[in-house]
C-alpha cells in the first residue's frame, strides 16, 4: 500500500470517528438532570443504567469546572465510587458521592461537575479493517449545598433582581442573583405594551443558563430598540432541583442609562 493511500485511509478513519462521536448516542444514561448534595449528608447516590445492547466500561470523576480535567488532575472535596467499572446491558450501577468534610468558607452553594466517561466495545469496519474506539462523556452539575441557608431554594428565583440597561445592540435585561443558591434559567423575555421581546438564542442545546450565587448576567433583547413606555415585566423560567420548569413573572427593579 502506498504512503498516499495510507494517508487517505487515516484521514477517512478520523473523519468517520468524528462523525460517529457527534452523531452516535451513549448507551449508559444518568438518572436525573442534576445532583443536589446537602453537605450534612454522609453520601448521595446517583444511578446509571446501560440501555445499550453491549457492555460498557465506565470511568467517573468530579471536577470544579474545567471540562478538560482528568481523574488525575481534578481536585474536589467530593469523591465518587466506584471510579471505574463495567456495566452490562440492561443493568444499573449506583455511584456513591461522598463529601470529604472540607470546611465551607461561604454560606452559599458550590458547583462541581460529575463526569461519566463511557467506552463501548471497539467497532470494526469490515471494509477497511480499521478499529475505531468511540467514547461518550457526560458532565452533570453537582450542587454542594451548605446547611442552614436563610430560606428554601424554592424562593431563590423570586428574589432575582431585573434591570433594563442600554446595550450596543439596543437594550438588555440585566439579572442579579443576590441569593446563596445557583439558579438555572430557561427562556427569558420582556413584556411591554402587549409585546414580547425575547433574549437572543444561546448556544446551549437546551437554551438554559446557570446563574451562580452572587453573579450578574445580561440577556440581549435584539428586537427592542427603544425604551418601553409605561410598565414592563419580565417573564422567565427557572429549573428546579428535580428538573421541572417553573414560570415566573417579575417587575423591573429600576432602569439605568439610555
Amino acid at each position: 500500500m502506498s504512503s498516499q493511500t495510507q494517508r487517505v485511509l487515516v484521514t477517512w478513519a478520523f473523519s468517520l470517528l468524528s462523525w460517529w462521536t457527534s452523531a452516535g448516542e451513549a448507551g449508559v444514561i444518568i438518572h436525573g438532570t442534576r445532583v443536589v448534595y446537602p453537605a450534612e449528608q454522609q453520601e448521595v447516590v446517583v444511578r446509571l443504567e446501560n440501555r445499550g445492547n453491549r457492555p460498557a466500561l465506565v470511568q467517573t470523576w468530579l471536577d470544579s469546572g474545567d471540562r478538560h480535567s482528568t481523574p488525575a488532575t481534578a481536585l474536589t472535596p467530593i469523591s465518587v465510587s466506584p471510579p471505574i467499572f463495567r456495566i452490562e446491558p440492561g443493568q444499573q450501577q449506583a455511584l456513591r458521592l461522598r463529601y470529604t468534610g472540607e470546611p465551607l468558607t461561604e454560606a452559599r452553594e458550590r458547583l462541581f461537575w460529575l463526569n461519566v466517561l463511557e467506552v463501548p466495545p471497539r467497532a470494526v469496519d469490515a471494509a477497511q479493517n480499521n478499529q475505531i474506539q468511540l467514547s461518550f462523556r457526560t458532565r452533570l452539575r453537582v450542587f454542594l449545598r451548605p446547611p442552614a441557608l436563610p430560606y428554601p431554594v424554592e424562593r431563590a428565583a423570586s428574589k432575582l433582581q431585573w434591570t433594563l440597561v442600554p446595550h450596543e445592540r439596543g437594550f438588555a435585561l440585566q439579572v442579579t442573583n443576590p441569593t446563596p443558591y445557583h439558579v438555572s434559567l430557561g427562556p427569558v423575555m420582556l413584556l411591554s405594551a402587549g409585546k414580547r421581546f425575547s433574549k437572543a438564542p444561546s448556544q446551549a442545546a437546551d437554551d438554559s443558563l446557570l446563574l451562580p450565587a452572587g453573579d450578574v448576567k445580561r440577556f440581549v433583547l435584539p428586537t427592542l430598540q427603544q425604551r418601553p413606555h409605561g410598565a414592563a415585566q419580565v417573564e422567565f423560567t427557572s429549573i428546579s432541583d428535580f428538573g421541572a420548569r417553573v414560570r415566573h413573572v417579575a417587575g423591573l427593579s429600576h432602569t439605568s442609562g439610555g
